[in-house]
């Protein structure tokens, strides 16, 4: 790889993306906070922290909250469930989920138990007791769509995996008794620490258009070998790690063929395939954020 190659490949990537439309959803949640009683806030089990939106509770105030992690399925749940005791020790309602394959009576039921509190006062101020109206809030591409379809039953919310995909508010009914705002993924106007943004990066929760794909393949490259090397000489058939990442690039691009003529590496070619092998799962079950994080 020549300089100009390692100027192209091996950059800092300073990532900042927060579009026009998220602030707008802050204001009309604002707007709408009122008619709601409960909030789930969605995270990703293999993001659990950086997923997590840092000023949610300035947005949402003193409404009942509980933490859905998503995704728990294909993350490394030793490393997860670590993160995840920090929060239930801070007093989250926290329930992890397998959208694919589990079901959601834990979730279904905390919310009756805030609702039924909810309705008690209600009805000792003379109201009438109602349906749980819940706001679903959460990071782009956590699973939001995937939770509320997998809540009413069928399929009534668009799945992408594409940040940005859902636009607007909309409530939709999951039974008699629960009621959802769905809300476009949202995160905060700068990030403080780009390993953040690359591990939400890493994991679609930021769109592609905004970041240099070799950039992204480096990150994933480095946090692999940093936290599971086996699993990725596993998936390239690697005898070894090389202390660089510039060699473990030339390795993958001889076993998966990205070569230009001549027998040169096509690094391009390579950095697709390392970011659309770890989106498509094959690096098998990961977990970015750590602890120290």
């Amino acid at each position: 790889m020549n300089n100009q190659d390692n100027e192209k490949v091996f950059q800092k990537s300073q990532i900042n993306w927060f579009p026009g439309h998220m602030a707008k959803t802050k204001r009309e949640i604002s707007e709408k906070l009122n008619l709601v009683d409960i909030v789930y806030e969605v995270i990703d089990a293999r993001m659990p922290i950086s997923s997590k939106i840092v000023d949610i509770d300035e947005l949402i105030k003193n409404k009942p909250k509980i933490l859905i992690v998503s995704k728990y399925d294909i993350c490394d749940k030793k490393e997860t469930d670590l993160l995840l005791n920090i929060y239930k020790e801070r007093g989250y309602s926290v329930i992890p989920l397998d959208l694919i394959h589990g079901k959601c009576d834990q979730l279904i039921n905390q919310t009756n138990i805030f609702m039924s509190e909810i309705n008690k006062n209600r009805m000792q101020k003379g109201m009438k007791e109602r349906a749980a109206r819940v706001l679903i809030i959460g990071a782009p591409n956590v699973g939001k769509s995937t939770l509320i379809n997998k809540l009413v039953g069928k399929k009534v919310a668009g799945v992408g995996n594409i940040p940005g995909f859902t636009k607007s508010l909309s409530w939709i009914r999951v039974n008699k008794n629960i009621e959802l705002l769905d809300t476009p993924g949202i995160l905060w106007p700068k990030f403080e620490n780009q390993e953040t943004a690359l591990i939400l990066a890493s994991f679609s929760s930021i769109k592609e258009e905004v970041l240099n794909i070799d950039d992204l393949a480096y990150f994933i490259i480095r946090k692999m070998k940093e936290l599971y090397p086996t699993q990725l000489m596993e998936r390239y058939g690697l005898d070894y790690l090389d202390d660089d990442i510039e060699p473990i690039y030339e390795m993958i691009g001889k076993k998966r063929g990205a070569l230009k003529k001549g027998g040169v590496i096509d690094y391009d070619k390579v950095s697709k395939i390392i970011v659309l092998d770890f989106r498509g799962g094959f690096f098998g079950n990961v977990t970015f954020d750590r602890l120290d994080s």
